[in-house]
């Protein structure tokens, strides 16, 4: 359930524990606003694991560069983003809550369709989707991550 600790003016905050992976500057991972329904914010969320890595990536140990499946980040971000909303509302909501997202990816055109048949596995029908929008960013916090997912969910 949200902590009663992260309580301020625009609503409660969700941390996920210190064993997860955490944000790179202060902010939760989710916000809750009170109301009927309350409305989850769910920060920019990657495949990065608590131990530092990243689902997805495969780092060359000679070069240093990184090979990454955006199918394998984007099924992790998924997986991270129902953690934190079963986090956040002791279990009450699941990814089907989600009702608006924007996809961050740095290679449109190399890893667009990737993203999408993962998507589609958690949403097979498109009337029980959400809203979604899909940009290319030039970067994301990591060189190890191509695909970023940010939503918001609604808790009845």
């Amino acid at each position: 359930m949200a902590s009663s600790e992260g309580q301020s003016p625009n609503g409660t905050s969700y941390l996920l524990p210190a064993t997860a992976a955490q944000g790179l500057a202060n902010y939760p991972h989710a916000r809750v606003i009170p109301g009927s329904p309350r409305v989850i914010y769910v920060s920019g969320t990657s495949s990065r694991r608590g131990d530092g890595t990243s689902a997805g990536c495969v780092t060359d140990a000679a070069t240093g560069s990184h090979m990454l499946d955006v199918r394998e980040q984007t099924a992790a971000v998924l997986q991270n983003i129902g953690t934190i909303l079963r986090g956040a509302t002791g279990g009450a909501v699941e990814l089907e809550a989600v009702v608006d997202a924007t996809v961050f990816l740095t290679d449109m055109a190399g890893d667009y369709a990737g993203m999408n048949a993962e998507w589609n596995k958690v949403w097979p029908d498109k009337a029980a989707a959400p809203a979604r929008t899909c940009v290319q960013v030039a970067a994301l916090p990591s060189p190890k991550l191509n695909v970023e997912i940010k939503c918001m969910a609604l808790w009845p």
